[in-house]
């Protein structure tokens, strides 16, 4: 049973210790370089004489305050710490609509603009983005319709779209330009029928439509309403066969190709109208095109031209574009299609769904619903982060609202005017990129400002740049003293690089870690590296092995309370050196005495010795932490009683012998007991009240001083009691006894009265509980008697 509590116990013990490693003695660094990016609590000692004999190099790397522990001073510990630089600042604008229109550029929402932030391991570096939403800021707005023949009467209310659109929007904005596209479908099969006939007219003979095509961009975005309802009033419907249409060919088509479509560094809005639903990538193979769309711009004349050759792009394709480019995405669709669309809408960022009526007369009410929604949702996003490299977002939006995690880098319901601001910590993990600088972007969905980030990565310490290549303190020339230790060349090893890979038998080296001669190298405790013992570690930073041969440790000396040392010292080569005022083996004996001094201020109660801070008391009577408790001894007073009356008064039991027993103690002869010292004078004096022979009371005091002196004080005045006086003692006893006969006699007459009384109400109760009186007597016989002779009429004589 023993032995298993044992083992249980190493367990813990064990898990402790590697539950208190830390991730930069682990990281076993060879470098400062290596040290530092271990994590952001790692320094690096520089002192060259800070390894202890047998310590490994990596020793001189562990946390700050442990390296302080172990005495490497705040001037010899590399610890470089990142920082934030901004190197663009430009103030958000505040600007209100009837001051003028400015241009895009001159508009700023997002500050700041530029940072440099220079990034140590673990070290996460935080700045604040504050955006404010402009008012009077420019939009585009591209129309994208489908032409199919089910969207015929549609096309008759998008004709007039132009003017009146932009008479609504001038009510946003006064710097607003619209676009109109079409599409239709791939023109190949099964898409579209490849007839002659019906590539000149897709619909019935008594339709007039135009030719299939992919997509066709009809007017770059301009801010002439006018010509919008010109361009778009000309265009015809067209057709195809199948139900779905190839929306998204266009929907790519107008996000690359930014020039031709006219977009501009601004509010960038694609209005997607359709009754029906989509192809997307994988549906080529119905038409055998199997190249995947390469996501750039084939415009030629305005007409999509590589619809045939590559297949429709992916959801994903398209988010990633659209994003890229910053195009805000409305679709206005039919209340049969919504649930399609809305779940599209769930997969692409900053986009919305409207229902389009069925003739599509509600299309401006829809799309300014969803500007003002879209314009009021705020969402961060940043590019593509390099590889170690990890951001995170608190976001602080209108009303108090903070949020964290994906939704930090959201607020919603943002106003024209409102401003908010959003916390960003970024944090490398180790050397990104070799310690090649990066840049990222941030930027807000929707929008085209965006914060550049120049990212410059901390790998080396300071002390890197004053290294010392083929330094004669490494084994002449072998390596390079670097912060403090060698680097040693390739293919030499050692702590000065003292030893060559190739040349080194380890049976010759192994001979130089044994101890004494004996079999263990290193004593178990350390690995031999080039004739020299380099000790392990211990999974608690705190413990270590050193010495020549590892011999020596700070965690195998006596224990005190379950304390290394009793925790008063510290641990060297198993070892107590204990601290000031503390000694033994386990530094448990205190050498100070402030822990024996009695009440009376002496140590021990002068009746022991203090030996490691405890009393020990020499008188066998006497006990306690102090000396102080003596079960079966009389108090003060009574023991010293005798002494006193006899050198006071010349009276007592030891009168005889007194100046043989009883000259320990100094005496002061005072006149009255108020004379005696009081405990304000001397505060540890005992007040004693003793009776002589005579019954007569005497007082005095008993004080101890700090040089052991003992000092009596008495008072010649005695207190003795007065004799008895006779008359009134003799008439209180005969008042006593005739108040007492009194007191009988009442006692007696009071008890017969209840006795009395208790009689006649038993008398009375029986009285009423008899049955029968005197005229009911039972014994009682009538002298009448009554006779009847028959033969008399029946009457009766009575006699």
């Amino acid at each position: 049973m023993d032995l298993r509590v044992l083992l249980v116990s190493v367990l813990l013990g064990l898990s402790r210790a590697q539950q208190d490693g830390n991730e930069c003695t682990k990281a076993s660094a060879q470098s400062c370089g290596e040290c530092i990016q271990a994590g952001e609590k790692c320094g690096w000692c520089t002192d060259v004489n800070f390894l202890k004999q047998g310590e490994q190099k990596s020793t001189r790397c562990d946390e700050v305050e442990a390296l302080l522990k172990k005495g490497c001073t705040a001037a010899n510990i590399e610890n470089p710490r990142g920082s934030v630089e901004t190197l663009r600042n430009q103030s958000v604008t505040n600007r209100k609509k009837e001051q003028g229109s400015l241009k895009s550029d001159q508009i700023t929402q997002i500050q700041p603009q530029e940072l440099r932030l220079n990034l140590r391991s673990g070290e996460a570096q935080k700045f604040a983005l504050k955006f404010k939403r402009a008012e009077d800021y420019p939009i585009d707005l591209y129309y994208l319709m489908d032409l199919s023949y089910s969207m015929k009467d549609d096309l008759e209310n998008v004709k007039n779209l132009g003017t009146q659109l932009m008479s609504e929007m001038q009510k946003i904005t006064s710097d607003f330009r619209i676009g109109f596209g079409s599409f239709v479908e791939k023109t190949v099969m099964p898409y579209i029928s490849t007839t002659p006939a019906k590539l000149l007219n897709p619909c019935t003979s008594d339709q007039n439509c135009t030719s299939p095509f992919s997509y066709k961009n009809v007017l770059s975005l301009t801010s002439e309403g006018s010509k919008f309802n010109d361009l778009v009033s000309r265009q015809q419907i067209s057709g195809n066969l199948d139900s779905p249409e190839g929306g998204f060919d266009a929907i790519m088509q107008v996000a690359v190709c930014a020039n031709k479509i006219g977009w501009r560094n601004v509010t960038r809005l694609l209005v997607f109208s359709t009754d029906a639903g989509f192809h997307f990538a994988g549906d080529g193979k119905l038409g055998g095109i199997v190249l995947p769309n390469d996501g750039k711009c084939h415009l030629e004349n305005n007409m999509y031209t590589m619809s045939h050759y590559y297949d429709y792009p992916s959801i994903a394709h398209l988010v990633q574009k659209l994003s890229e480019n910053n195009i805000q995405t409305i679709f206005a669709v039919t209340k049969e299609f919504q649930p399609v669309y809305q779940e599209l809408k769930n997969l692409i960022p900053k986009s919305a769904v409207g229902t389009l009526s069925s003739d599509s007369n509600n299309v401006i009410n829809l799309i300014i619903d969803a500007y003002n929604s879209l314009s009021s949702e705020i969402n961060l996003e940043n590019s593509r982060l390099p590889e170690g490299v990890s951001i995170s977002y608190v976001s602080h939006c209108k009303n108090g609202i903070s949020n964290t995690g994906e939704d930090g880098r959201k607020c919603s319901n943002i106003s024209i005017g409102d401003e908010v601001t959003f916390d960003v910590a970024i944090t490398a993990k180790g050397c990104p990129n070799n310690g090649n600088p990066e840049e990222i972007k941030i930027k807000l969905l929707g929008f085209t400002e965006e914060v550049s980030i120049k990212l410059n990565f901390i790998c080396e310490c300071e002390c890197h740049k004053d290294g010392r290549p083929n330094s004669q303190e490494c084994h002449f020339g072998n390596g390079t003293l670097e912060c403090g230790a060698c680097r040693c060349n390739e293919g030499r090893i050692g702590r000065v690089c003292e030893c060559s890979k190739d040349e080194v038998r380890t049976e010759d080296l192994d001979a130089n870690c044994r101890m004494d001669n004996g079999t263990d190298i290193c004593n178990n405790n350390g690995d031999c590296v080039c004739g020299t013992c380099e000790c392990k570690k211990r999974d608690n930073p705190e413990e270590r092995y050193s010495g020549k041969f590892c011999e020596c440790d700070n965690f195998n000396c006596d224990r005190s309370n379950n304390k290394l040392c009793g925790g008063h010292g510290r641990c060297e080569c198993r070892k107590c050196i204990c601290d000031a005022n503390y000694t033994g083996s386990a530094c448990d004996c205190s050498m100070d005495t402030s822990t024996c001094l009695a009440s009376n201020k002496q140590i021990c109660n002068g009746r022991g010795t203090c030996e490691c801070g405890v009393c020990k008391c020499s008188d066998s009577k006497f006990q306690g932490p102090t000396c102080e408790i003596c079960p079966t001894c009389p108090g003060v007073c009574p023991e010293h009683k005798d002494c006193v009356q006899c050198r006071a008064f010349k009276t007592g039991d030891k009168k005889d012998t007194c100046e043989k027993d009883c000259a320990y103690f100094n005496l002061r002869m005072v006149q009255k007991k108020e004379d005696l010292p009081q405990p304000n004078d001397q505060p540890f004096i005992n007040h004693c009240k003793e009776r002589d022979a005579n019954d007569c009371w005497f007082f005095f005091t008993y004080a101890t001083r700090n040089d052991s002196t003992v000092e009596v004080h008495v008072a010649e005045e005695l207190e003795c009691p007065s004799g008895p006086d006779i008359i009134p003692i003799v008439a209180g006893v005969v008042a006593g006894i005739v108040l007492i006969g009194l007191a009988l006699l009442l006692i007696w007459k009071l008890l017969m009265i209840i006795h009395d009384r208790r009689e006649f109400a038993k008398f009375e109760k029986e009285k009423m509980n008899a049955k029968w009186d005197t005229q009911e007597n039972p014994i009682y016989k009538s002298p009448i008697n009554n006779f009847q002779n028959p033969s008399y009429g029946s009457k009766g004589v009575t006699l």
